[in-house]
């Protein structure tokens, strides 16, 4: 299958990055207020995308969009925010090694909002792997 339309490569970027985030955030909070941190990491993505979505012909008129995009778009920017800033506080305070575990809870938390909202029904194999991945967050997170 081609890396374009491989979801599982994608997401394994996706966690490869993700990982590089809290490290490389985690070493740039020394000093710095985590709010103020936020900030600049989001002028910088706004940036990196903004030219991406240039560079790659992908620019179109975001106000011919429908209402229900936005509206959930900004939602989405809404709560990317917030755990934007939660997550830098608690690396602010927190081992990476802690801190992230605790924030792929959000594997269990997206499997029970899409059964809930987006009527998504995981198999007996999928939610045992997803109570899998949540119980070994709280065995890396608390540890003694």
């Amino acid at each position: 299958m081609a890396i374009a339309s491989n979801w599982f490569t994608w997401a394994l970027f996706s966690a490869v990055f993700a990982a590089l985030t809290a490290i490389f955030a985690k070493i740039g909070l020394a000093g710095v207020d985590s709010d103020l941190a936020t900030l600049v990491r989001t002028v910088v993505i706004f940036g990196v995308l903004s030219a991406f979505v240039y560079a790659t012909g992908k620019w179109s008129n975001p106000f011919e969009l429908s209402g229900k995009t936005w509206l959930f778009l900004v939602l989405s920017g809404l709560a990317t925010g917030a755990s934007w800033v939660c997550y830098f506080r608690a690396l602010k305070i927190g081992d990476a090694s802690k801190v992230a575990p605790v924030d792929k809870l959000s594997v269990l938390l997206v499997t029970l909002f899409a059964v809930a909202l987006l009527g998504e029904r995981p198999s007996m194999r999928e939610w045992i792997g997803i109570l899998m991945v949540s119980a070994g967050v709280f065995v890396l997170a608390f540890k003694r």
